[in-house]
């Protein structure tokens, strides 16, 4: 039996899918255990290894090959994790390790590509503009993060979508490129990145040292809604400028069929209108903005399903 398997490697939680076919809809069996990374990196492992026991023992199926969302970056030059904010990872052969651990072919991506990968195969981009032929896959939640998905569509069928993680699987990576000059210093270095700028925790320290209050990023955007709130219609407009700044410096060198907008700030409503009015000032087009910015359809299941189909 033709079976996708998927396993989604969080910080708290490792999540595991097995599908019959590349479809929300075909899901065969799906767990979440706890990763328990405070026991390092070998646990961490082992855990993935039960997780995948508890998938086969309870499809009576072996998988062929195993797709990892991860909350980081593999770097094929160095052949090891980097990026990780699950730190224990950094530095680790994790693919081989896998590979040696399961005696399968595995294939690694960050959750933000996974999330594209998800969106343009089973998710929203095939119902929307399914002709497409790049798709930028955007995490805008804690982190800041971004993913690629291309393929040709010189043929029909269209070919096979793929992960573009570039030569040194920094591929898609927006979220550590200066939006604010002097802006707040950031553990990659430098200062003034889109993470520390457009990530719910920025925006909420933006709030705090204007207001001298501290407010969730939810709170944020009810009082704002509310009107009352000047400190909240400044963080709001601070969102929607720079994001359309941010955005549209991957749509002048990419120029995606797609955007899609995932992690808790793509729930934002007034991104897919102002910020989309303000990243048309900043785009090199004398037309319309024709690229399309989406809400993902999966969810938080996109980890999990762009692992499987990796």
């Amino acid at each position: 039996m033709k079976s996708y398997w998927g396993i989604d490697l969080g910080g708290t939680k490792i999540e595991g899918v097995v599908l019959s076919a590349p479809s929300p809809d075909a899901v065969l069996v799906r767990k979440r255990i706890d990763t328990e990374a405070h026991n390092g990196y070998d646990h961490i492992l082992h855990q993935i290894v039960k997780l995948i026991d508890m998938l086969k023992d309870e499809t009576g199926i072996k998988p062929e090959r195993i797709g990892f969302a991860t909350p980081g970056t593999f770097d094929p030059a160095r052949q090891a994790m980097k990026n990780c904010n699950t730190t224990v990872l950094n530095g680790k052969p994790m693919k081989q390790d896998l590979g040696r651990l399961l005696g399968l072919p595995v294939e690694i991506a960050n959750d933000a590509n996974c999330l594209a990968l998800a969106e343009a195969t089973m998710g929203i981009v095939p119902e929307v503009v399914p002709d497409y032929q790049t798709v930028f896959g955007v995490i805008m939640g804690t982190g800041v993060g971004g993913g690629i998905v291309v393929r040709s569509r010189h043929s029909k069928p269209y070919g096979r979508p793929f992960v573009l993680n570039g030569l040194q699987g920094l591929g898609g990576e927006w979220g550590h490129n200066t939006l604010e000059e002097n802006g707040y210093p950031c553990y990659c270095g430098k200062r003034g990145c889109v993470e520390q700028v457009l990530s719910g925790p920025a925006l909420q320290r933006y709030y705090q040292q204007v207001s001298k209050e501290e407010r969730t990023m939810q709170e944020i955007m009810e009082r704002y809604q509310q009107g009352n709130d000047l400190v909240a219609s400044q963080t709001v407009n601070r969102l929607l400028e720079y994001f359309g700044r941010g955005i549209s410096v991957i749509i002048n060198i990419l120029d995606p069929d797609v955007i899609v907008l995932g992690g808790g700030l793509g729930n934002v409503d007034l991104l897919y209108t102002e910020g989309v009015e303000r990243a048309r000032k900043y785009v090199f087009n004398s037309r319309e903005l024709n690229n399309r910015i989406l809400k993902p359809k999966l969810g938080d299941s996109a980890g999990v399903f762009g692992a499987a189909m990796l």
